[in-house]
């Protein structure tokens, strides 16, 4: 299909408005990083955003920059580990899990796909770092929100309404977002050995300690096997990690104290610095899932003293949990046709969500990417759709059928 290209916000504005006076629908592309995430949409004229990219501003002393929309995340990080500053919610590249170089995602492409990595935890979703935007909606209408600092306005808050939107309510051109300190030190404390609950309950005893974990999973063998450290990946047992990070005498002098707190789990030891950071990072992208291309892949929202039980429920290929167990990676060698329904109803019994995050273009077609909605969250969603869209140019079914 056709492919059109905008040199700028003006001239998106006039190719959004001339699709709507045709009632021609777009798909939304960056870099493409994450094309094969949401609903399979058909074949669309591609609406080409990479142009709107370029540093606008970036103030360290203000912990503040702003962007265009398709400037690539992994040349901001760049720019902000020379002030030693960060995106607090560390961004997952997950290029390379759908079958994409990897530093191909955009800033743009974060926000709108609201996601976060294990630091999720401490610091929130990108949502949370999200103060401003400028962008075109489905009315063909240049419009702006936000500002450069957080605040308590009165009215619609629409950059946490357009986060995680996956481009279905407006193309966005440029993004404004909060920056944090780098800490200086990271190490992560390894208990070895555990099973899922007791995993998940040494989890729970770290993050409610004094120790202020930034990062909490319990990798089961045949993901601990899958890890790029090797004090992870050989050692033939589960491992459950939780990552201290801030000035070297707290880390060092927290480290201690939690492999304390944890010994009666089981064995620990301690990962610094590169060995901590390859982990986390591992981690963030998913990366046990890209060398097992077969899979569909899975990310299961639930109260973290349900994760273990809707793991094995599930019955999965592969799984391990992240955010203290408020977040199950599932792996199934099956198709969807064969394992949904059971997945689905593990996660409803537990009261919590599921979100499938790789899958054939067919079963990302027959089957609710986001779930199914209830009736009147699908009403409010297609007001909220038809209020910045009413035409259905932008994204069309790429959340939801008919959305």
């Amino acid at each position: 299909m056709a492919e059109l290209k905008p040199r700028d916000q003006a001239d998106l504005a006039d190719i959004v408005g001339s699709a709507i006076t045709r009632d021609q629908p777009l798909e939304l592309v960056g870099r493409a990083s994450k094309r094969a995430f949401g609903r399979a949409m058909g074949d669309l004229p591609v609406l080409d955003l990479s142009a709107l990219s370029g540093l606008r501003f970036y103030e360290p002393d203000e912990l503040v920059l702003r962007a265009g929309a398709a400037t690539g995340i992994a040349e901001i990080e760049s720019m902000l580990a020379q002030s030693r500053q960060q995106f607090a919610f560390e961004p997952p590249d997950f290029g390379p899990l759908f079958g994409q170089p990897a530093d191909k995602g955009t800033l743009g492409g974060m926000i709108a796909c609201n996601l976060a990595g294990p630091r999720r935890v401490s610091a929130g979703a990108a949502r949370d770092h999200f103060l401003g935007f400028q962008a075109v909606n489905g009315r063909g209408e240049i419009f702006k929100s936000g500002s450069r600092v957080m605040k308590n306005v009165t009215g619609y808050d629409l950059p946490k309404l357009l986060a995680g939107s996956f481009g279905t309510l407006a193309a966005m051109t440029e993004v404004t977002c909060k920056v944090m300190p780098r800490p200086e030190k990271t190490r992560t404390v390894l208990v070895y050995g555990l099973d899922d609950a007791r995993g998940r309950a040494a989890l729970s005893a770290g993050l409610g300690s004094s120790h202020e974990v930034s990062g909490a999973a319990h990798l089961p063998p045949a993901v601990a096997a899958r890890m790029p450290v090797d004090m992870v990946r050989d050692s033939g047992r589960a491992v459950t990690a939780l990552r201290l990070e801030g000035p070297e005498p707290s880390v060092a002098a927290r480290c201690l104290a939690l492999r304390a707190e944890l010994g009666d789990y089981g064995a620990t030891e301690e990962l610094h610095s590169m060995r901590s950071i390859q982990l986390w990072k591992a981690l963030r992208d998913a990366q046990p899932f890209v060398a097992a291309a077969e899979m569909t892949v899975w990310r299961v929202s639930v109260a973290p003293t349900q994760g273990p039980e809707v793991a094995s429920a599930a019955a999965a290929d592969l799984h391990w949990f992240d955010w203290g167990g408020g977040q199950v990676w599932l792996g199934f060698r099956s198709t969807a046709q064969e394992h949904a329904a059971r997945l689905r109803l593990a996660v409803a019994k537990a009261g919590g969500h599921a979100l499938m995050i790789r899958a054939s273009a067919e079963d990302r077609a027959a089957f609710p990417v986001f779930g199914e909605q209830s009736p009147g969250l699908a009403k409010l969603s297609a007001r909220v759709k038809a209020g910045f869209d009413p035409k259905g140019i932008l994204n069309p079914g790429r959340m939801h059928q008919g959305i």
